[in-house]
């Protein structure tokens, strides 16, 4: 049963490619996405496996225990009595907010109506889901936009429209965009200052058919080559393209915890998933901050993000787990 529950909160610094092999269209790599939605994903097997080996290296000699409660065992052993699953639970991440070329103010992170309630429903996980501002009751047609009241978007030189890469959208501020993006920038955005005062002028609510065309086709593709060491020309079929989640892409995933699963010693009481889901965050967050590197071509500099964690909250019974 889970017994406790946080959100992970995922801002790509670099671009990110978590990738799915290859690909079928003229991207030989693309990006892992939902197949009913297309929306761009990470798998949480990526961002578990991530966490295993920050707090495997963090733990240093007691990592074997406290991996394994965690984790539970990397392989298969003959002590098969002893075999169980590990206390942590890791959702896949979905996406929050993407950024999109603007006329005005560089870039905009766009969002939905879909996305923003599916996020309001993923929040219950974490009983915040009365706190996230209601959206407007009248859902927009395609080519429409809203905007926050301070948005920086629109000027009075760039008429009443909305332009983002080469589309045109009417648009109209809107007071409950005002407050989702009061809310972001406060409890999901891992930045303050410029960065939230940002997020707060340029966040823009689309129709679903047009966030969805801008995550289909706006994404970063990254044509690479391998060489020959000696004459320095192209290997031959060395050429391929890749596909990666742009910077500046805001991401969730929900994080759940069990109580521990593994043997207990006589007299020793389980630790209950609170506990254990708090030690996951904070022996992450002492190996590498705040820090992560998610997806493939580490090497090369991408998929380098920010994580901020909500505060993680007890699902059932005490915080104790007893009664």
């Amino acid at each position: 049963m889970i017994t406790a529950t946080s959100m992970m909160y995922i801002y790509t610094e670099t671009p990110l490619h978590a990738g799915v092999g290859s690909g079928l269209s003229s991207v030989e790599l693309p990006i892992q996405r939902e197949r009913h939605t297309q929306y761009p994903m990470i798998q949480g097997s990526s961002i578990k496996g991530k966490l295993r080996a920050l707090i495997a290296d963090q733990c240093g000699s007691n990592a074997d225990r406290r991996v394994r409660a965690l984790f539970g065992h990397e392989r298969e052993t003959q002590e098969t009595d002893r075999l169980h699953a590990g206390a942590l639970i890791v959702g896949d991440a979905r996406i929050l907010l993407f950024p999109v070329r603007s006329l005005q103010g560089v870039f905009a992170y766009t969002t939905s109506f879909d996305i923003l309630e599916r996020f309001r429903k993923d929040l219950t996980h974490i009983h915040q889901e009365q706190t996230f501002p209601q959206l407007p009751p009248t859902r927009l047609k395609n080519g429409q936009a809203l905007v926050t009241e301070q948005s920086e978007m629109i000027t009075p030189q760039s008429g009443p429209g909305l332009l983002l890469e080469e589309f045109s959208f009417e648009v109209s501020r809107s007071k409950q965009v005002t407050s989702v993006a009061h809310w972001l920038a406060e409890h999901a955005l891992p930045f303050d200052g410029y960065w939230a005062d940002k997020l707060q002028s340029s966040l823009v609510v689309l129709s679903d058919n047009d966030f969805r065309d801008f995550v289909l086709y706006s994404t970063e593709l990254i044509t690479r080559i391998a060489l020959n060491q000696s004459t320095k020309t192209v290997e031959e079929r060395a050429l391929w393209t890749e596909e990666h989640l742009p910077a500046d892409t805001l991401l969730y995933a929900p994080i759940y915890a069990t109580n521990e699963r593994r043997p207990i010693e006589k007299d020793q009481e389980p630790r209950h998933g609170l506990e254990l889901l708090q030690e996951a965050q904070a022996l992450s967050q002492q190996q590498a901050g705040p820090y992560l590197q998610l997806g493939g071509d580490e090497t090369v500099g991408r998929g380098f993000v920010k994580v901020r964690w909500s505060p993680p909250v007890p699902l059932t019974g005490s915080a104790t787990g007893r009664p």
